[in-house]
């Protein structure tokens, strides 16, 4: 029998239950020096975009407001508009890098639903590619990462980091 070895996941096992501050609201709030730490790609002006660092899938990406608020109803119609404009560039900058077939976009609203962290609203992009799915988590708990995070991270940045920070609509062929 072979072994994976994911050491990052005892972390996250370890502290599983345990109540911490809001991780996006301790984000935000620390020095733009730190965001290769934190696996920040972009800071906008009211919300920013990090890599989640327990991802389903290479490229996971996390959106938050910079306002604590548990919900997307919560937020004001400007905030919801940059989380849109933001998770639309961000499937596009993942499109342009990581080449995925598809995606899975959305956000789990209360702890019934999945959330995390369910004090501030957020939403994840998780890339899919075919034949991305295996036995791993069925039998072992375990997902297979090809890609290290700092190596993603590395790939990512330079494409959030463009100017100017917007997209165009896509044109795709009628079938």
């Amino acid at each position: 029998m072979k072994q994976i070895w994911a050491p990052w996941r005892m972390n996250y096992i370890k502290n599983a239950d345990t109540t911490l501050d809001c991780i996006f609201c301790e984000k935000q709030k620390m020095s733009r020096t730190n965001d290769r730490a934190s696996y920040i790609v972009h800071r906008g002006q009211r919300a920013f975009v990090m890599m989640n660092i327990y991802p389903y899938a290479n490229g996971h990406l996390l959106i938050a407001p910079y306002l604590h608020v548990p919900s997307l109803e919560d937020l004001p119609m400007i905030v919801s508009h940059d989380l849109t404009d933001l998770t639309r560039y961000s499937l596009t900058v993942l499109r342009d890098t990581l080449a995925p077939d598809g995606f899975n976009v959305g956000m789990n609203l209360g702890r019934v639903a999945g959330a995390g962290v369910e004090s501030h609203v957020h939403l994840h992009i998780v890339p899919r590619w075919n034949g991305d799915t295996n036995f791993m988590p069925v039998l072992s708990e375990t997902r297979v990462m090809p890609e290290h995070l700092t190596v993603t991270y590395n790939r990512l940045l330079p494409y959030f980091r463009r100017k100017p920070f917007t997209t165009l609509p896509r044109t795709r062929k009628a079938p």
